[in-house]
């Protein structure tokens, strides 16, 4: 089988953190982009940085697919592109999350301000746009796939992977 990703050019080797690092992503039912990066991003670290200590969890901003498991559409995306989130539920997103996770990381301004809302203020620089961590893509926000197509789901994908590129540039840089 053939490698998903190609392999960072960094010091990660060089990376033996105490504790791991706790990224959490997060859209409004947890159900379409918030897994669908994290399953990325879990993939991505096993293949191209195993020895970076990472917990990584999604939450929705609201609750109402609360158990459920991902969008079949977004799982059969994921699929073909060697990815399994089969196993991953939703939930919602709960104060404890800002205490608990280094990186907040919605998919768009209405997450955001969902997300600062809800966040003490001791921890709201926490929460940022994922697409921060793809700036060469010059967007902000991963639109949300829900009431789209095949082609939209395909997308979310595509940005969640190139952000969590990103991202694991930033967590490895020496």
């Amino acid at each position: 089988m053939s490698r998903l990703f190609e392999p960072l050019q960094t010091g990660a080797a060089s990376m033996t953190p105490t504790a791991p690092v706790r990224v959490l992503f997060v859209c409004a039912g947890n159900i379409c982009r918030s897994p669908t990066a994290e399953a990325v991003l879990r993939e991505l670290a096993r293949q191209l940085a195993p020895e970076l200590r990472l917990e990584i969890d999604s939450a929705g901003t609201h609750g109402l697919h609360a158990g459920d498991a991902p969008d079949a559409r977004a799982q059969a995306v994921a699929l073909a592109r060697g990815v399994d989130m089969s196993q991953l539920r939703a939930r919602r997103l709960v104060l404890e999350d800002f205490e608990h996770f280094d990186w907040i990381l919605v998919m768009d301004r209405q997450n955001h301000a969902a997300a600062l809302a809800m966040a003490p203020p001791q921890h709201r620089r926490r929460v940022r746009l994922l697409l921060e961590f793809a700036p060469h893509l010059r967007r902000r926000e991963i639109p949300d796939p829900y009431y789209g197509e095949q082609a939209d789901f395909e997308l979310v994908f595509t940005l969640a992977e190139q952000a969590a590129r990103g991202l694991l540039r930033e967590l490895t840089r020496v």
